[in-house]
């Protein structure tokens, strides 16, 4: 008798291979002062419905969300002694909100990103409508516990206009106890309309102290003797993810590599320049290339922070180039255009 065939997982959305989702562990990472707001607002007379989590990317959004979403649904009433006594919005790992969320079973919930396209073989590039509209049926039945339903939008960055406007207007008019947790790494690119509608909590780039425990707490060696390498952290830049990717992949070459180049400035070996695109812009390195792309944004918004607190000429070519290197990046992906002239012409806009 024929076997039937086996059917193939669909791929978790920025999973990262023997790293929990942030659904499924509890573990937070700096950002107590975010922590102790949402339980504050929790805990007040009246606490907004729609926040927006801003934030570089993998710094810790979804986590902060997902433990914010366990304590609402395993304390549904904010007036009762547990929420009151609360110094964190740490549950037991082992509660029924808990269990059921890290199954993405729990029926209070709904976690909305981008979705996988089976035709196609990836994710799809947008949050399209179909998703924000499933907020429709979600709000518009009963909640199972009898209390609280909570929407989580990861990333919001990701949305399509009509998916934005989507949003809009089930945030216009919210439904009643109803919670919305907007994830962000850039939140001025929002709609003015979704942001004034939101309550926003920034999320800060974390610590090294702070990103070790990250790193051990999930697994992750050190990379150089007992310590984590300054080539690392400096392209991390405060955010685990980026780390654990680097460690996992090429991303510690691409780091040591770009910090090389850039470190030259104003001149660049291009010859060197070749072999590092090369690296990141082969076929099939896509993780090297969206380290490279992280590398150049961090590089480039550290070089505009310092510059417009001196107030420096070069602040205007740094937003430029930063601009360029965006909108090259976004037209090489969605056309199909060659990668390593878009580093080549990254590093020759450095030189000026």
């Amino acid at each position: 008798m024929a076997r039937a065939p086996a059917i193939q997982e669909i791929p978790i959305l920025d999973s990262i291979d023997g790293v929990p989702l942030p659904r499924e562990h509890g573990h937070l990472f700096g950002h107590k002062e975010a922590e102790q707001e949402l339980l504050d607002a929790y805990r007040s007379t009246r606490m907004h419905h729609a926040w927006i989590l801003g934030g570089p990317k993998g710094v810790g959004k979804a986590t902060l969300a997902f433990r914010f979403a366990r304590f609402v649904l395993t304390h549904p009433d904010r007036n009762a002694p547990e929420v009151a006594q609360a110094t964190s919005l740490a549950v037991p790992e082992d509660s029924h909100a808990a269990r059921m969320i890290a199954a993405a079973s729990h029926a209070d919930l709904l976690h909305l990103k981008r979705p996988w396209d089976e035709k196609g073989k990836r994710f799809k590039k947008e949050l399209p409508v179909d998703e924000v509209r499933r907020t429709v049926s979600f709000f518009g039945s009963t909640s199972a516990g009898g209390t609280w339903r909570i929407c989580i939008v990861d990333a919001a960055d990701d949305m399509n206009a009509s998916a934005a406007n989507a949003l809009l207007k089930v945030l216009e008019e919210p439904p009643e106890r109803c919670l919305f947790l907007v994830l962000s790494h850039n939140p001025g690119r929002l709609l003015p309309t979704i942001r004034s509608r939101c309550r926003r909590l920034e999320l800060r780039r974390l610590e090294n102290q702070e990103m070790y425990g990250a790193l051990h707490t999930f697994g992750f060696p050190p990379d150089s003797g007992e310590t984590y390498s300054e080539a690392l952290m400096a392209m991390a830049d405060g955010s685990p993810r980026h780390a654990m990717l680097a460690i996992g992949g090429e991303g510690q070459e691409v780091a040591t590599r770009f910090f090389q180049l850039v470190s030259s400035l104003p001149h660049v070996d291009m010859s060197e320049g070749h072999r590092f695109a090369d690296l990141v812009a082969s076929r099939g390195a896509d993780d090297a290339w969206a380290t490279f792309l992280d590398l150049a944004r961090s590089f480039l918004s550290e070089q505009v922070r310092k510059d417009a607190q001196h107030g420096a000429r070069s602040l205007v070519r740094w937003a430029e180039v930063w601009e360029k290197v965006g909108q090259a990046a976004a037209a090489a992906d969605a056309l199909n255009l060659d990668r390593k002239q878009v580093v080549l012409n990254f590093l020759k806009d450095l030189r000026g």
